[in-house]
């Protein structure tokens, strides 16, 4: 058994893997053409309309708005279910705060769906489970590239008359069923911060076929006024200003005209590194089901078999940075927004200001599926600029770790 790294065996990886690098010619020579039209702003401008219809082109749908981040692209998409104070939103228990503030933003509540604990995504059983008389609207989280039970969800969003979000931030240009995943609800929002599959550094984009949706998520991305639907300086509710530049619009351009090809190659990546990992002694690799692709904004597996700490300290230790339990804890147990019900003020609302149904109290019990997920999920970083020997030597980091443990479990015996 070849001694490992961590007890002063030789590493199994002894170069940096390559970086990831995102932008190219193209990019810059659509920024250059941007900077030098001397105007920057996006709503008049020609690179951000371009963008957002070429954005809904992709996806085969009618209409897309752009926004200044995912969080803000789910905040439009939140802003036009309009819902009334005390109402409640269902979100994912495992996901980034831009899938829960905006639903605080407007005043609602979140309520958290449980997760299947190997794929870490909401499970329909458990948003139908959660379903009230306040229910508004289901924000269906797809987490790390790999699609939900898509058609469930819908059905049971029909069966309950409640609007459909699809949060794709870490899905763009990944099929269910051969149809990309944002295109199944009412509304896809997207987050093209610097680690997405495509990126603009930061901002966001949510899509619809419905032309009245589409207009209040063009009124609510700018204060409640657009002049082409509404009168001079008529803002007619309140909204935020999420107003995005015509920098992003060359960049996002440049970005979808390859995005498919950066999802293929990780999907091709993951793949491979699934079977590498298959027979490790005491891990868990999470392949893709038959009808979907998972596109791996992140490559996740569970130890299931060793200390899922020391088993990631022992692999990074081979060169390959891997990290365990991912966020740590359910999303509403990290910060105090929820927990304290530190929102607006000292005020607590909407918990606290006579708009709610009843109370409620955020903790694990509420999701025991995401806090086993969380006790035994890695996380490990792949992109499209890596080549298969760089997911070989992945796979052979964590088989050389789970058979240099399991020999040692095996020794204490």
């Amino acid at each position: 058994m070849e001694k490992l790294a961590i007890d002063g065996g030789p590493k199994e990886r002894t170069t940096p893997f390559p970086r990831r690098m995102p932008f190219g010619e193209r990019e810059e020579a659509l920024l250059l053409e941007a900077v030098r039209s001397q105007s920057l702003f996006g709503k008049n401008g020609t690179f951000i309309p371009e963008f957002e219809k070429r954005f809904a082109g992709f996806y085969g749908v009618n209409h897309a708005q752009s926004a200044t981040s995912g969080t803000a692209a789910i905040h439009l998409a939140v802003g036009t279910v309009n819902p009334e104070p005390g109402d409640e939103i269902i979100t994912a228990p495992i996901t980034d705060p831009g899938s829960v503030m905006p639903i605080l933003y407007q005043n609602a509540v979140p309520i958290f769906a449980d997760v299947h604990p190997r794929t870490l995504n909401m499970t329909p059983e458990s948003i139908e489970a959660n379903i009230t008389d306040r229910t508004r609207a289901i924000i269906l989280v797809h987490l790390f590239g790999r699609p939900c039970d898509v058609d469930a969800v819908v059905k049971i969003a029909k069966k309950h008359d409640l609007v459909l979000i699809e949060d794709c931030s870490q899905a763009h240009a990944t099929k269910y069923k051969g149809r990309y995943v944002g295109t199944f609800g009412h509304m896809g929002c997207f987050s093209l911060q610097q680690s997405k599959h495509m990126t603009t550094g930061d901002g966001g984009m949510t899509i619809t076929n419905d032309e009245q949706t589409y207009i209040r998520l063009k009124l609510f991305s700018d204060k409640g006024w657009d002049y082409r639907y509404m009168g001079e300086r008529d803002h007619g509710f309140l909204g935020p200003c999420y107003r995005t530049t015509e920098l992003m619009g060359a960049v996002g351009l440049a970005q979808l005209e390859k995005v498919r090809q950066v999802v293929e190659r990780r999907i091709a990546l993951g793949r491979l590194l699934c079977a590498l990992i298959a027979d490790a002694p005491g891990v868990e690799a999470v392949p893709p089901e038959v009808d979907r692709e998972v596109s791996w904004w992140n490559f996740i597996f569970h130890i299931t078999g060793h200390d899922p700490d020391a088993f990631c300290k022992a692999v990074s230790a081979e060169g390959v940075p891997v990290g365990a339990h991912y966020i740590g804890d359910p999303i509403f147990l990290r910060g105090k927004y929820l927990t304290e019900q530190n929102t607006y003020g000292k005020s607590g609302c909407p918990f606290t200001c006579g708009v709610t149904s009843r109370d409620y109290r955020y903790g694990p019990e509420l999701v025991p599926g995401a806090v086993a997920g969380l006790r035994t999920v890695a996380v490990r970083g792949i992109h499209e600029q890596m080549e298969e020997r760089d997911i070989r030597d992945i796979g052979a980091a964590i088989c050389k770790v789970a058979q240099g443990m399991a020999g040692k479990q095996a020794t204490k015996g």
